[in-house]
């Protein structure tokens, strides 16, 4: 489903250049959930968003779905990563003054579905995540657990192939953030989801198909 060919990033100013991510070689599987681990600042969260094609590597070609990436304009990169891929981030990224349903309707907005069509798939996958009966509340009125299943019912209302999670259980106490997890796991087990999940987490992480780790840039596991 993914595949990753030598991929480098670099960052340059006009004094130093930092080597983020270097030789990275990986292929994740239809179906596959898969753990990323490593220290504060080895590069995670830069490979999350190659993949995510939500930034370019400095060398190397990303093809999702036999598609590679640097083949498509950037109007064609926008439809296929919102068409593709579901994101779920560790602050959430929900918005103060929308209400839960109109939250999650968010990624349908850049796609020809009728208002009736948006508000079913949105009471749809906010029922799949248990909060059917909040869909008028604000995130103001939400725990930190309840916000990171309207973030992830935002993630899967387009019914992307493939859901990128970056440390969704990181602001989360442990309860809430096994229930996060339970949730990912269904998606992944009973929907076929590939999922690739950044973690802190070694006890999250080992309920994965498979770990990669990450040290200054490079893969060592």
């Amino acid at each position: 489903m993914i595949q990753l060919q030598n991929i480098e990033k670099v960052y340059r100013t006009s004094t130093i250049e930092t080597l983020a991510l270097h030789r990275i070689n990986l292929d994740i599987a239809r179906g596959e959930f898969l753990s990323i681990m490593g220290p504060s600042g080895c590069g995670k969260s830069t490979l999350l968003n190659i993949i995510g094609l939500l930034d370019e590597p400095t060398t190397g070609v990303v093809i999702i779905d036999d598609r590679s990436a640097e083949k498509l304009s950037d109007e064609k990169l926008a439809s296929f990563r919102n068409s593709k891929i579901g994101f779920i981030f560790q602050s959430y990224h929900l918005i103060n003054d929308l209400n839960v349903v109109d939250n999650v309707e968010l990624p349908l907005l850049y796609r020809k579905s009728s208002a009736k069509e948006r508000r079913e798939l949105a009471t749809t996958a906010l029922t799949k995540v248990g909060l059917a009966n909040r869909i008028k509340h604000f995130p103001s009125q939400l725990s930190g657990g309840q916000k990171q299943r309207v973030a992830i019912a935002r993630a899967i209302i387009g019914q992307p192939e493939i859901i990128l999670a970056d440390e969704p259980t990181g602001n989360l106490d442990s309860t809430m953030g096994n229930e996060i997890m339970d949730i990912l796991l269904h998606l992944n087990q009973s929907e076929g989801t590939t999922i690739v999940m950044v973690t802190h987490d070694e006890q999250m992480a080992r309920k994965t198909h498979r770990l990669v780790r990450l040290f200054d840039g490079a893969q060592v596991q």
